[in-house]
């Protein structure tokens, strides 16, 4: 192909993936008005109850710890209007909102697999080798992330959202908001001191692939990895956000996950067979193969250059 006919090619994926993008993009502010008041795609009627239900469980769970209660408890007493009080402010972080919105989205994609193909949410193929491999530091990893992950699927279908959860930015950010809402107290102290982001379900699945070294290209096929561990790697690999990886997951997304696969070294064949997993009626572009990975990362705005 001449550099004209490259030139063409790559401005064509450029125009794609940026439309992808901008879909993505306008799903905050839509989120936060939806979420205000009371669409389908990427902010479903599911998927809004799931962020909703996320932020009101958060506030919950800050108020109850400022008052001198365990947050994971829920005692019935709660103030409806207080935690309505400060799940309105906790909304206005759009980081937080961001990072919800993620969370709901991969846990409905990880029903749509399991609905579709079989793939389990929690007991995937790659957890399942791991958890026997001979490394025992890779083998006790696993063990904790497959427990963290049953505790998220469960989360998720009760639409909370334990605080300890959250990555360090976020848990820091809510514990601010609620101290300026409610004043300060010992409950939130304790909450902080008690932060161990490492042990998160993203923190144990982020050490998990980390890991793996060479043997991570196996949590790239979706179908053996589950989306967990796979929207994980992916990220990793291409120095990307995880919610990134996650929603290039999602129907509509298809050109931007298989410019992150391609990014992250694979070819044609099984972008292919990813592609067919999230979205059966996805196609590949015929040029995505004489793309070179650093051209795919320069795409997507992601530095793979030193990978």
């Amino acid at each position: 192909m001449d550099m004209a006919g490259d030139d063409a090619v790559e401005a064509i994926l450029r125009d794609g993936a940026a439309r992808e993008l901008r879909a993505l993009s306008a799903v905050v502010p839509v989120l936060r008005h939806l979420l205000g008041a009371e669409v389908q795609g990427l902010v479903s009627d599911a998927l809004l109850a799931r962020v909703r239900g996320m932020i009101v469980d958060l506030s919950a769970q800050l108020l109850a710890a400022h008052s001198g209660h365990d947050p994971a408890v829920r005692s019935g007493s709660e103030d409806p209007a207080a935690i309505d009080g400060l799940a309105a402010a906790l909304l206005a972080d759009e980081r937080l909102l961001t990072h919800c919105h993620a969370l709901a989205a991969e846990s409905l994609i990880a029903e749509r697999l399991q609905q579709r193909h079989g793939i389990d949410p929690v007991l995937t193929g790659l957890v399942q080798e791991l958890i026997a491999s001979q490394d025992n530091g890779v083998s006790a990893l696993a063990m904790q992330a497959l427990a963290a992950q049953s505790r998220f699927v469960q989360s998720q279908r009760r639409m909370e959202l334990p605080l300890g959860e959250l990555p360090a930015e976020l848990f820091h950010a809510v514990l601010a908001c609620a101290q300026t809402e409610a004043g300060e107290g010992a409950g939130l102290a304790r909450l902080k001191s008690g932060y161990d982001e490492a042990m998160s379900r993203l923190g144990l699945l982020s050490r998990l692939v980390s890991a793996m070294r060479r043997g991570l290209v196996a949590a790239l096929a979706l179908d053996h990895a589950g989306i967990a561990l796979f929207a994980t790697a992916l990220a990793q690999e291409t120095r990307s956000a995880r919610h990134h990886a996650v929603l290039a997951c999602h129907e509509g997304q298809a050109l931007r996950l298989a410019l992150m696969l391609r990014a992250a070294g694979q070819a044609s064949p099984a972008i292919a067979r990813q592609l067919a997993l999230v979205d059966p009626a996805a196609s590949l572009p015929d040029f995505l193969a004489t793309l070179s990975p650093e051209r795919a990362a320069a795409l997507l705005g992601t530095d793979e250059a030193g990978r």
